[in-house]
C-alpha cells in the first residue's frame, strides 16, 4: 500500500478514517481497531436512503444497539 500526504493539508494527522479495499477486509480491521483500542465503533452506517437506516452485525453487543439508535434517531432530525 502507498500512502501520500498532501504538504500543508489542514486534515494531516487528524484524520480517523480507514479505507480497506472489500467488505471483509473492512470488517476485519474495524473490528481489531475497536478491541485493540478499547474504541467504541458503529457501522456500517448507509447513507444516501431517503430515511435513515443502519446495519447491525449478528454479534453486536447491547451498547452497539443503543450507539447505533442513538445515531440513527441523529440522522432521523435531519
Amino acid at each position: 500500500m502507498h500512502t501520500q500526504k498532501h504538504h500543508g493539508s489542514k486534515v494531516a494527522g487528524q484524520a480517523n478514517t480507514l479505507i480497506f479495499p472489500n467488505l471483509d477486509a473492512g470488517n476485519i480491521g474495524y473490528k481489531l481497531v475497536q478491541r485493540l483500542a478499547k474504541a467504541e465503533a458503529y457501522g456500517p452506517l448507509c447513507q444516501g436512503i431517503a430515511k435513515p437506516v443502519n446495519d447491525l452485525s449478528r454479534g453486536c453487543s447491547s451498547n452497539d444497539i443503543v450507539g447505533v439508535v442513538a445515531i440513527t434517531a441523529l440522522q432521523a432530525q435531519v
